[in-house]
């Protein structure tokens, strides 16, 4: 399996005017025992099956694949328990590295959170002014966490 490197951040700061063009992306996970996730996520026109590993520090092993559309609607529908993630991705560049910058929706409205790729768990990544506190390692900030238990729950969709 690849390895994923991320580092991952709040938001901190309104950066509305960075965030120009982004994707919508829905998501669930298909229940799993451990600290392993599957995850099935509709982005835009594309949809895709992703496999993650046990976190190594920063990083954890991650194999990810194209699926059809409609495939990915049925496991959301029947394969994956009730509750989503739903966000707007936006690519924000800064010193020369790609930032996902996710604004969360539905039940986590209001969070925000940038995240990283690296090459190395000790690259080091110059910080923009607009992320705050570091969250990589805080369990309650991973989206499979927030698809179970978001941030509001009497948002979650009927």
């Amino acid at each position: 399996m690849p390895l994923e490197i991320e580092r991952r951040f709040l938001v901190t700061r309104d950066i509305g005017h960075l965030c120009t063009t982004g994707q919508r992306i829905i998501q669930g996970y298909i229940p799993t025992r451990g600290d392993r996730t599957v995850r099935v996520r509709v982005v835009g026109p594309a949809a895709f099956l992703t496999i993650k590993g046990a976190r190594l520090g920063i990083a954890r092993r991650e194999t990810e694949w194209a699926i059809p559309v409609s495939v990915a609607r049925d496991m959301l529908a029947h394969a994956c328990g009730p509750d989503r993630i739903e966000k707007i991705r936006y690519r924000v560049e800064h010193a020369g590295f790609d930032w996902d910058v996710d604004v969360f929706e539905g039940a986590n409205a209001g969070l925000v959170i940038a995240e990283v790729e690296l090459e190395s768990p000790d690259q080091p990544v110059p910080l923009p002014d607009w992320v705050g506190r570091e969250i990589t390692d805080e369990r309650r900030y991973g989206n499979s966490w927030l698809c179970r238990h978001p941030l509001n729950p009497a948002a979650r969709a009927a």
